[in-house]
């Protein structure tokens, strides 16, 4: 899912109010390794295996560890895989802004100009801006412009294509920390008063229906809210708690990935993978195609 989908003001975009996880899918392993798989190849490539023949992603897989053992004493440790995970990751925010970047690098100079950004996405509100009914886009392009000028180091309203990156993936880049602290405020603090209480932090996540009891995933988040994010016990969350949750500083996403596939596959416990243990459990790592056909008539209702 991107950050900022299409280039059409029709859509409404998604605010940025967490570093980006390996994948937007629930990591359930009781159920699938959806999860691992996009974290491992990255979204585009794990749809691609979940499409091949069991023998033909093995075989690709195999390439792969290759890939990863970089120094090639046939061994794959976490420090590698770990590297290997933030490759898979960088490649997919590449994948996307190049695709965005061709949208709007509309007279192809290698620069995007905030009037080229603004005429392409808000062109039809910009038009007619009396029809602005579902979303304000006066205040999205407002924000699109903050976050834009932030991205531009030189300040000359263009921005190249690392400028660009930062723009639409702000949650990558140190100097950007500070538009995506106050975009999540700005989102969340319904009171305006400049920080989020337990009220607007579960609002944000969770509605209520008529009648309907509090599930207790959001029982447990009301405990995070108490025990970790309100770290001073003020009942509420200032800018550097709120930092210190959308962007934690101590926790490496593809660090922990890393160590959980190890986990995974390291049938003998010497603390690393050899190309055997890895293809042996290969559907931790890839996906494939169905091939037994009982298997199938358990995963498919229709059958």
């Amino acid at each position: 899912e991107e950050l900022w989908p299409g280039c059409k003001p029709t859509e409404k975009k998604e605010r940025v109010h967490h570093d980006e996880p390996l994948s937007n899918l629930k990591h359930d392993d009781t159920k699938n390794f959806d999860y691992d798989h996009e974290a491992f190849l990255g979204h585009d490539e794990a749809k691609t295996f979940d499409h091949l023949p069991l023998e033909e992603s093995k075989r690709r897989l195999g390439i792969i560890v290759g890939k990863i053992d970089d120094n090639k004493d046939g061994y794959v440790t976490e420090e590698e895989l770990k590297i290997w995970i933030k490759k898979a990751q960088q490649k997919y925010i590449f994948d996307n802004v190049q695709t965005q970047w061709n949208d709007f690098d509309t007279n192809n100079d290698g620069y995007i100009g905030w009037e080229e950004y603004k005429n392409v996405t808000y062109g039809s509100y910009l038009d007619s801006p009396q029809e602005d009914t579902d979303f304000n886009y006066a205040q999205m392009m407002q924000r699109d412009e903050r976050r834009f000028r932030m991205a531009d180091k030189n300040g000359d309203l263009y921005v190249n294509k690392e400028e660009f990156t930062a723009f639409l993936h702000p949650e990558e880049f140190s100097h950007m920390r500070d538009i995506v602290l106050q975009e999540t405020i700005e989102d969340i603090d319904k009171n305006g008063d400049g920080y989020i209480d337990l009220q607007e932090y579960i609002g944000d996540m969770y509605s209520p229906e008529n009648g309907e009891e509090e599930p207790d995933w959001v029982k447990s988040e009301r405990e995070q809210f108490a025990e970790f994010r309100d770290k001073n016990n003020d009942g509420k969350m200032d800018r550097q708690e709120t930092l210190d949750w959308i962007l934690p500083e101590d926790y490496d996403h593809a660090e922990a990935e890393a160590k959980h596939l190890l986990h995974e596959a390291d049938t003998d416990r010497d603390g690393k993978l050899t190309k055997e243990e890895i293809i042996e459990k290969h559907e931790v790592f890839v996906g494939s195609q169905v091939t037994n056909f009982g298997e199938a008539l358990m995963r498919h209702d229709e059958f």
